[in-house]
């Protein structure tokens, strides 16, 4: 039997805390932007957030398989596990783009370790076949 309600509480449950990690970000991005100085006491803050995401993904892939078997006029009859899933999605992605804008702030001040730079290959999406297409011609 599919429970709706326990779906539904697991999706609000990761919405407070995609929340959490959104004002976490937020609160960098200012402190990225007002100082020279890393966010580093941010850092702890988003240590102590990972298990409790990792554990609330492990519950949600557990309900999504229950969600995916259910038929379209079952899921139809549940409009406020779409409506929860919607504002998770939008919530990860205001995290993605804030997160990926504090990642550039920090590449320009020079606050990355080397070894933590992204492959300048990251940037060119034919690089792989580039390489196979030289090997080949050697």
């Amino acid at each position: 039997m599919f429970d709706a309600e326990g779906v539904a509480a697991d999706l609000q449950e990761h919405l407070r805390l995609a929340q959490e990690i959104l004002a976490l970000v937020e609160r960098e991005n200012v402190l990225l932007r007002q100082s020279e100085g890393a966010a580093t006491e941010l850092v702890e803050l988003k240590r102590g957030v990972l298990p409790r995401l990792t554990d609330s993904l492990e519950r949600l892939k557990q309900r999504r398989a229950e969600w995916t078997q259910l038929d379209a006029e079952m899921r139809a009859a549940h409009p406020q596990i779409a409506g929860l899933l919607r504002q998770n999605q939008d919530v990860i992605m205001k995290i993605i783009v804030l997160d990926r804008e504090n990642e550039q702030t920090l590449l320009r001040k020079g606050m990355v370790p080397p070894r933590h730079l992204p492959s300048p290959n990251r940037n060119r999406p034919h690089f792989v076949a580039d390489l196979y297409r030289r090997s080949g011609q050697t």
